[in-house]
C-alpha cells in the first residue's frame, strides 16, 4: 500500500496535513495554514521536493528528526522524533517514496 496525505483541521481552525506511510503511520507533519487552499499548496510543494536530499534538514541529538524544506528554505514539514540517525534516515527515505505519488484524504468532514 502506498502512502497518503491526510488533510485535516485543527481545534484552533487551521488547516493541516500529515504524510502517512503505507502501514499507516505518520511520518511527516504540516505547520497549521489558514487556509484550505494554502494547505494544499503545502501538499504539493512536498511531493516536488521531497525527491531531493538536499531538502532535508536532519537534527541529531537525544531524538532525532528532520524537516523538510522548499526551495525557497521555508520549512514545509518536520518528522515525528527517532531514538536513532538510522530510524531518522529510514524516514526521510519513506518520504521520499511515498510523497510525489501520494493520493490525498481529506478529513475535514468527518
Amino acid at each position: 500500500m502506498m502512502g497518503y496525505f491526510e488533510v485535516y483541521t485543527g481545534k484552533n481552525g487551521d488547516h493541516y496535513f500529515r504524510l502517512r506511510a503505507g502501514n499507516h503511520e505518520p511520518i511527516l507533519q504540516s505547520e497549521g495554514y489558514t487556509t484550505r487552499a494554502a494547505c494544499d499548496n503545502g501538499i504539493d510543494s512536498v511531493k516536488r521536493n521531497a525527491p531531493e536530499d538536499a531538502r532535508y534538514v536532519r537534527r541529531d541529538g537525544s531524538t532525532f528528526s528532520f524537516s523538510l524544506k522548499a526551495t525557497n528554505g521555508q520549512v514545509i514539514g518536520h518528522s515525528e522524533s527517532y531514538t536513532s540517525a538510522s530510524g531518522r534516515d529510514g524516514g526521510i527515505e519513506s518520504v521520499k517514496k511515498n510523497a510525489p505519488g501520494a493520493e490525498v484524504k481529506d478529513k475535514t468532514t468527518v
